[in-house]
């Protein structure tokens, strides 16, 4: 089943130039690419986006940090890209994050973690309504796709 996934290269990644490489990672699996911006994120859109989190003693922190340079922002389809996509991430954290995985190669803290990806198909629509509208989203020629898969 195709579905929809939201992905972000956070701010210390794009400083790092990983752009290239990370958008590569996942075309590689054979993920669409529906929709990217580079953008600055506003405080109040980075507030609801983390909205999750607000009770928690990092949330300050968190969006000090996601507001302090430019963000990749991307929607992904392709079958289970959700799940693909979580695993090409790796885990938050980078003793936990397996080598291979985007976070487990190039991450050294947990709060400077390169990359966000949905969680859950509730998650991954809710965050691609925050960031894209729906014409900034591609949809593909069902015609063309047999070419690419």
């Amino acid at each position: 089943m195709s579905e929809k996934t939201y992905l972000m290269i956070k701010p210390d990644g794009v400083e790092r130039g990983l752009i290239g490489e990370i958008i590569s990672r996942f075309e590689n699996k054979s993920l669409k690419l529906c929709g990217m911006k580079m953008m600055l994120i506003p405080t109040r859109l980075a507030e609801k986006h983390y909205d999750v989190h607000k009770d928690k003693d990092f949330f300050p922190a968190l969006i000090e940090f996601i507001t302090s340079g430019p963000v990749v922002a991307m929607v992904w389809e392709g079958r289970n890209a959700i799940e693909i996509a979580r695993k090409i991430c790796g885990a938050t954290s980078p003793d936990k994050a397996e080598i291979g995985t985007i976070r487990g190669d190039f991450v050294n803290s947990i709060s400077a973690n390169i990359i966000h990806s949905s969680d859950s198909a509730e998650n991954a629509e809710r965050e691609i309504k925050l960031f894209f509208s729906d014409d900034e989203i591609i949809r593909y020629n069902k015609k063309l796709s047999v070419f690419f898969n």
